[in-house]
């Protein structure tokens, strides 16, 4: 059967829009690998700066030289090259694990463990440092015990310290008859290591769930660390909270057997908590200001997990613990005092 002249032309622009669009699919693949492999060789590639700056350099000018090649009659050979250095990267990648034995900072050289039997709660490991400074503290590490029965509810903590984008959040549990127990999950750092959002993509730090004294862990912020503190009191139910600090546990014992990876993006103190609240409420909306935190009480005030007596604006205006936080090293008024004036449920 001899098919119409059209039609023979149209296959043939047909096959050559598929070819086009696999080549660009191909070259961008090529332009990602080699951006990605290049920082994953910066961060992770062992030995010292020289090293491995030389190595992200070999890598991406291999994968510049791949990318020309694709503009060639040898296009067949530099996707063959495309296929291995890619299989080599990814390989390596595989290889790098976490740890729970390297030599961490004082603040997360140990993280939160324990088990609940009854309603009796016991967590071991509860970070209750004095700040002086944030280089300048007496280190304590607590195991306690709680009456989930006793369990009244949790609060919400953001610490911003860089614009209102982002913020770190802090969750805490209040009790009829104990202390809060605050959960904060934290990077891992090893000492002398700093904190770069770039290096969290690439298997820089490990993830620590730390159970802290508020007097620890949410007044370090507020003063030492000169962070602007916010509270917001969450409105939900004694058994939603009693699920969500299980949760937490559960996470934390994970964590304690099995070190996981910190991620900027999937693996952080919002994200993590959000996908506790998801298994809690399949219905939970991701949104995007659950990756920028810093506006994470507007999402939380959409959907009733905030007080609706008063305004977003009068929780945001109430939230500020920051004239309330300086007190002596031991304080046990701290917790009642920066909540004054915060609108509950």
């Amino acid at each position: 059967m001899i098919l119409p002249i059209g039609a023979n032309t149209e296959n043939h622009v047909l096959r050559r829009t598929g070819r086009l669009a696999l080549f660009l699919l191909l070259a961008l693949a090529v332009l990602g690998l080699g951006a990605w492999g290049a920082l994953a060789l910066w961060f992770r590639a062992p030995g010292p700066e020289l090293v491995r700056g030389a190595l992200a350099v070999l890598w991406a000018a291999a994968l510049l030289a791949i990318l020309a090649g694709l503009f060639t009659v040898r296009r067949r050979q530099a996707a063959v090259a495309f296929a291995a250095c890619a299989i080599g990267l990814i390989g390596w990648w595989l290889t790098i694990r976490p740890s729970n034995t390297r030599d961490w900072t004082p603040d997360v050289a140990r993280t939160a463990h324990g088990e609940i039997v009854g309603d009796r709660l016991t967590v071991h490991d509860v970070r209750n440092f004095r700040w002086r400074s944030d280089t300048d503290f007496d280190q304590a590490w607590d195991t306690r015990s709680f009456d989930l029965g006793k369990l009244e509810g949790a609060d919400l903590f953001l610490s911003y310290w860089a614009g209102e984008a982002i913020a770190h959040a802090i969750v805490s549990f209040q009790f009829a008859d104990a202390p809060p127990l605050a959960f904060s999950i934290e990077i891992r750092k090893e000492r002398g290591e700093d904190y770069s959002a770039i290096a969290g993509f690439f298997k820089s730090y490990e993830l620590a769930f730390i159970a802290a004294d508020e007097q620890d862990v949410v007044k370090v912020r507020a003063t030492a660390r000169g962070e602007d503190v916010r509270i917001y009191r969450l409105d939900i139910q004694k058994a939603t909270a009693r699920t969500l600090i299980e949760r937490y546990l559960a996470a934390a014992n994970r964590a304690y057997a099995e070190p996981e990876w910190y991620n900027t993006f999937t693996t952080n103190c919002t994200t993590v908590i959000f996908g506790m609240a998801r298994v809690m409420d399949p219905g939970i909306p991701m949104d995007w200001r659950v990756l920028l935190s810093g506006y994470l009480p507007g999402y939380l005030y959409e959907h009733d997990f905030l007080s609706r007596k008063v305004s977003l604006e009068q929780l945001v205006s109430a939230a500020h613990i920051g004239p309330r936080a300086p007190g002596p090293a031991d304080d046990p008024g701290f917790s009642a005092r920066i909540r004054d004036g915060v609108p509950t449920p």
